[in-house]
C-alpha cells in the first residue's frame, strides 16, 4: 500500500500537478490527497510526502 500527500502553494495548478503525477504511474497510481498551503520549505512550490507498508 502507498499513500502520498501532495503540499502546493497555488492549488490553481493542480491540473499541472495532477498531469506530471499521473505520467509516473501506469496502472495502479497511490492513494493521494492534495493540500493547499501558504509556504513550503525553500520557497519550492510542490511537495510529496510518501508514506509505503509492504
Amino acid at each position: 500500500m502507498v499513500k502520498c500527500t501532495i503540499f502546493v502553494k497555488d492549488l490553481g495548478n493542480f491540473g499541472r500537478i495532477n498531469e506530471v503525477y499521473g505520467s509516473y504511474f501506469d496502472a495502479y497510481p497511490p492513494a493521494r490527497e492534495t493540500v493547499e498551503v501558504s509556504r513550503l520549505p525553500k520557497d519550492v512550490n510542490v511537495e510529496i510526502s510518501c508514506i509505503a507498508v509492504l
